[in-house]
């Protein structure tokens, strides 16, 4: 049964990857990337063979606690994306409870992680294999760490089970996950510097970890190699401990995910309640405004963009704190008006066949342009006036406030009339409602990369007036510039806004079904 398992795993994968050429590729983009980050970390531990045992032991340990630690977190911040081997597929079967536990947790193996993770720990072996009964302890210590980390994944993942079943969990969780990815540079760097500055706290930390579940397994061959067998001994014991009391618990969550599957159905709601469509004026417009910001609050696709814009300032002072100069805090607002403006140019294709709607009801092509458009401006708005004024509080450059906001302002406005022309002339691949915001269906690459280096090209020169007004203002330093740019800007923008919803308007009006038939195809 246990190698039925491990052959129905890859036959799942083996078939997952006959879908089509997007899933080669990305296997293979995902499979570079690992090997990159595997070969490197092999390196190090081969060259910590020679280095110091204590040096060595602090290592191995922080590394293999970190990577114990992340096998009990990420699989909760990526929930369902590998579900080849979900326990609930096997609730009508009457699989035996130890072939199934053995059948699962060596299936988790079978994967780039599981992979990943069974070579950086075969190569301690050698880092430790300074004689036999160092070399044995270590791969005991490898062995022991590797399974416990397999084995805390799954008690995590169906332990969740239920969270994970539901859409608002797994929304949430795309979007928490995702701020870290934006976070990296500063997240790296940071760490970096505590390392180099707290040097002489690691070894502490390393052997208070290795006296714990999180660093005991890895710590065997650095105790043995140091001459502490009797150490050695103990943290076996609690290593073995460690990984029985974590296969206890989840034959337990097992059994019980087993009997009793997650349901994810939808409770019952009382009716009455219409939200934002309460609010807002009883319109075409007002209808698609109250739509759209529904949108931008419960879906993850337009909620991930609210989530990374405010980390930008935060970016830029990381950025402006490794050069000691500030400037680069003056894109902040200019920056998020753009991407929140041009956030909207795929808003049919975000639709998928829910478009539909607006072609069934009869609402206008202007209606729907300034609906969508108006939904975008009432969360822009604030955000960009708040990024303008925070900047100059900031660096206390107040002079630069007027054409700041004047260019902020007119690419926000200039933006989202552009995007309503966009998004009712072409469609692009987009993630389809429901799935991650990481998941991108294939489409037409071409067209796309056109579609969206062709419209901010366009937006460039649109605005061309404002960024030239913000020059001259920067090189003369006469503030007169930043208040005509005030006026400027707003004027501009408006006037390319309301011809872009009216333009966008009489397009989706010609050509509804054609873009209806177009989004059925990117699905």
């Amino acid at each position: 049964m246990v190698a039925h398992l491990l052959r129905l795993k890859l036959t799942l994968l083996r078939n997952g990857l006959r879908r089509g050429p997007m899933q080669l590729v990305g296997l293979a983009i995902g499979g570079l990337y690992a090997l990159g980050i595997v070969g490197a970390l092999v390196v190090a531990l081969v060259l910590l063979r020679r280095a110091d045992p204590e040096l060595a032991h602090t290592a191995v340990v922080l590394g293999g606690s970190a990577a114990l630690l992340g096998w009990g977190i990420i699989p909760v911040a990526v929930a369902a994306v590998d579900m080849t081997l979900d326990p609930a597929r096997f609730t009508t079967f009457a699989v035996p409870m130890r072939q199934l536990l053995t059948g699962l947790a060596l299936g988790g193996l079978i994967g780039i992680p599981g992979l990943a993770t069974g070579l950086v720990s075969l190569a301690t072996v050698w880092t430790f294999s300074r004689g036999p009964f160092a070399t044995v302890a270590a791969l005991a210590g490898a062995a022991i760490g590797v399974l416990s980390c397999i084995v805390l994944s799954k008690v995590v993942t169906t332990g969740t089970a239920s969270l994970a079943s539901s859409r608002r969990f797994k929304d949430v969780s795309a979007i928490a996950f995702m701020i870290p990815l934006v976070l990296m540079g500063p997240i790296v760097a940071g760490v970096g510097r505590g390392v180099a500055a707290s040097t002489g706290f690691l070894p502490e930390l390393a052997g208070t970890l290795s006296w714990t579940p999180l660093g005991a397994a890895w710590s065997l061959g650095g105790d043995v190699a140091s001459g502490r067998p009797a150490a050695a001994a103990i943290k076996f014991l609690i290593a073995v401990a460690t990984l029985a009391v974590l296969a206890w618990c989840w034959r337990l969550l097992l059994e019980r995910a087993l009997v009793t599957p997650p349901y994810a159905g939808s409770g019952s709601r009382k009716g009455g309640k219409i939200g934002l469509f309460g609010l807002l004026p009883a319109t075409p417009a007002g209808a698609v405004t109250a739509r759209s910001l529904t949108y931008w609050l419960r879906d993850p696709r337009y909620a991930g963009s609210l989530a990374v814009v405010p980390l930008l300032p935060i970016l830029l002072v990381f950025q402006g704190s490794q050069s000691g100069n500030y400037g680069s805090l003056a894109f902040a607002a200019p920056l998020a008006a753009f991407l929140l403006a041009w956030s909207i140019s795929a808003d049919v294709s975000y639709d998928n066949t829910a478009f539909a709607l607006h072609l069934a009801t009869g609402v206008r092509g202007v209606a729907d342009r300034l609906g969508r458009a108006l939904a975008c401006l009432a969360l822009a708005l604030p955000v960009v006036l708040m990024f303008a004024v925070g900047q100059c509080f900031f660096t206390g450059g107040w002079a630069e406030l007027p054409g700041q906001v004047g260019l902020s302002l007119g690419i926000l406005f200039t933006g989202l009339g552009l995007s309503s022309v966009v998004s009712a002339r072409y469609t692009v691949a987009v993630p389809l409602p429901g799935d991650s915001p990481f998941k991108k269906p294939p489409g037409n690459v071409g067209q796309t990369l056109a579609v969206q280096f062709a419209g901010m090209g366009i937006l460039g020169l649109l605005v061309l007036p404002e960024v030239g007004l913000i020059i001259a203002q920067l090189v003369t330093g006469n503030p007169l510039f930043g208040w005509i740019n005030l006026a400027v800007g707003p004027i501009l923008g408006l006037a390319l806004f309301v011809t872009g919803v009216r333009l966008g308007g009489k397009w989706l009006d010609a050509r509804g079904p054609e873009l209806l038939a177009q989004l059925t195809i990117n699905r």
